[in-house]
């Protein structure tokens, strides 16, 4: 995903200066990180560059001068092709998940990595009630329901890879121990 396109499917929906822009994405993605307004304006600039947004007009209101963007019609059938094609699974799955447990494994040995799983483990468990209660609270707000349920399964994949690795981790102390 491109901060790009979704600066374009916001501005899909009309006209819209950085700010609204902003606000309006992290309502669309609230598990997303929130976008910073430089990386909105940066994003536009490089947009208008290509001719996918353009100025539109600006809008005076009680602070300073806002700029407007709208989505130009190479715009649309960029963003119209990029929502429609399909992306390969990664090649390389890196997370820090993995990562910390063969460290774990490396420095403290076994016990170490089964502390660290349990403790992740409990984390995990914690964010998926938060999830969850998010989730009904949401109720029939479509974009947060599905951003939670999108969570909540790779969490849930997450917490069931911990227990495979608890188990291996203590069939490992047993043939070490």
């Amino acid at each position: 995903m491109t901060t790009g396109h979704v600066l374009m499917g916001l501005l899909s929906r009309g006209p819209q200066h950085g700010y609204d822009l902003k606000r309006h994405h992290d309502e669309l993605l609230p598990a997303a990180r929130p976008m910073a307004f430089g990386q909105v304006y940066a994003a536009l600039g490089r947009l208008a560059g290509k001719g996918l947004v353009a100025e539109a007009t600006t809008e005076q209101g009680s602070g300073p001068e806002r700029l407007v963007y709208e989505l130009t019609d190479a715009g649309r059938a960029e963003v119209d092709a990029w929502a429609g094609a399909p992306d390969g699974p990664g090649e390389h799955v890196a997370n820090p998940l993995a990562t910390k447990v063969a460290v774990a494994l490396l420095v403290g040995g076994p016990d170490a990595a089964a502390t660290y799983l349990r403790r992740q483990r409990a984390a995990h468990l914690e964010r998926m009630r938060s999830l969850t209660r998010d989730k009904r609270e949401a109720k029939g707000d479509l974009h947060r329901v599905l951003a939670a349920d999108y969570a909540l399964s790779h969490l849930d994949a997450d917490v069931r890879w911990m227990e495979d690795a608890l188990e291996r981790v203590h069939d490992l102390e047993g043939e070490q121990g």
